[in-house]
């Protein structure tokens, strides 16, 4: 296929997946790999940057380049080579792992790693060097890939690897898609026999009980907790604990699940504390938060996938997703201190995710996981009081020797993000000269 040059739109609508972030981009959507060059160019020829951009579920300003270019990789989306014996894809960087289950599953074959969604594309699997609940035994993406291209506007394309151009390797994992565009990725899939997950719930009734469970299922290769955030006194921090594994037999079937979609932003009152307190007593009391069988992958992996735009149900002023990891030796009164200031506040969180990390080494040198406890929430978007919340629970993680997330982030300060990726300096220094974000932006300007 000869590569043309993409056509470049001013688009005033581009958004993060929170919708809180938004702006205009000068956005160009190559088709074929051999565009990418000349969309990177074209989109950038008036602001001197761009940036590469997937599906756009990053929850901030990471996936933004307000005011200046924007590549739309989602089109770049085939599959190169699947070596089925062994397991090993080579795909264009914009491939979901959606089509990667589709491709993979019925060979028998999983993403060794996957994040709550299947729409994020290969390319920002590796960007942000994502995590899922296998953490503890599997770390994260990185650890998988095996090669991948980039294109960089001073280089042209440069292939890199644990042992090809390291350096470059090293910072491109969990680089925020800064080191150049990524052109295609090869991974080392999971073997799996059935489609199906084995897989337990057990309700916890404090904080307390969350550790216990997340000790004693260690040998589970899946494993976390939703928990109440609203909870108080001797409930704080109750919730569900879910821990799975794939069955040891079964048809190798992917898994479709479609459902509703949420067709317009719904009322900025509907999330409340007393609306999002009935569905967190009734979530922690319903039947399947004790069960014990067999299900789909996709209800397991990706519940939220079900639904369509979920997003939307936040209303028009969006909401901010936050989270933090803090170190095994203080995790206990760090999440609990976390947890009494969110319930004090009544800042109302129902996707509140708690999670132990493992210590498995990414290869990435601006990771997010480190070996410790994570906790991941969201919050409707009412502006002062939400903003001052997540600055309380920054403090908390700051002096507990954590860190916070880019991918989930929209508003981190420039020196919590600086000491939590001493190595950002490094990022900077081998950033290619074209590639800018609004996050970047934002947290790398010196003092």
């Amino acid at each position: 296929m000869t590569a043309g040059t993409p056509t470049v739109l001013d688009d005033d609508g581009v958004r993060a997946w929170g919708r809180v972030h938004r702006g205009r981009h000068r956005v160009a959507a190559p088709a074929w790999p051999g565009e990418v060059e000349a969309a990177a160019r074209a989109s950038a020829a008036l602001s001197g940057n761009t940036l590469a951009r997937g599906l756009g579920r990053s929850y901030g300003d990471s996936g933004l380049n307000v005011g200046g270019g924007l590549v739309a990789m989602a089109g770049i989306d085939r599959a190169i080579a699947f070596d089925r014996a062994n397991g090993i894809l080579r795909a264009d960087a914009g491939m979901p792992l959606d089509a990667v289950l589709r491709l993979a599953v019925p060979a028998g074959w999983f993403p060794p790693v996957t994040p709550g969604t299947k729409f994020v594309t290969l390319g920002g699997a590796v960007a942000n060097d994502v995590h899922g609940k296998n953490h503890h035994v599997a770390g994260c993406f990185g650890r998988h890939v095996r090669r991948l291209a980039l294109w960089r506007s001073d280089r042209g394309v440069v292939e890199c690897g644990p042992d090809v151009e390291a350096e470059l390797f090293r910072a491109t994992v969990g680089g925020l898609g800064l080191t150049g565009i990524l052109l295609w990725v090869e991974v080392a899939l999971a073997p799996i026999a059935s489609a199906t997950m084995t897989v337990e719930n057990q309700r916890f009734e404090d904080l307390d009980g969350f550790f216990r469970l997340s000790e004693a299922a260690a040998d589970w290769p899946y494993t976390v907790a939703w928990v109440d955030t609203l909870a108080t006194g001797a409930n704080l921090g109750r919730g569900v604990f879910s821990r799975g594994r794939h069955a040891a037999a079964g048809p190798l079937t992917p898994h479709r699940a479609g459902g509703p979609s949420v067709p317009l932003d719904a009322p900025g009152f509907l999330l409340n504390r007393w609306t999002v307190g009935a569905f967190n007593r009734l979530y922690h009391a319903r039947p399947g938060a004790r069960f014990r069988g067999e299900q789909p992958y996709d209800p397991f992996f990706y519940p939220l996938d079900r639904i369509g735009h979920w997003n939307r149900l936040y209303g028009p002023r969006g909401f901010y997703q936050w989270q933090g990891v803090v170190p095994p030796p203080v995790a206990r009164d760090a999440v609990r201190d976390l947890l009494v200031r969110i319930a004090r506040s009544g800042e109302a969180s129902f996707l509140a995710v708690l999670k132990d990390f493992g210590d498995l080494p990414s290869p990435g040198a601006m990771s997010f996981p480190m070996a410790g406890t994570t906790l991941a929430l969201d919050f409707p978007n009412r502006g002062g009081r939400t903003l001052a919340l997540m600055a309380e629970l920054d403090r908390v993680v700051a002096e507990a020797g954590g860190r916070l997330y880019p991918a989930k982030d929209g508003r981190m300060p420039a020196a919590a993000f600086r000491r939590g990726y001493p190595a950002w300096r490094d990022l900077e220094q081998r950033r290619d000269p074209m590639l800018q974000s609004s996050f970047w932006r934002r947290v790398s300007q010196e003092e």
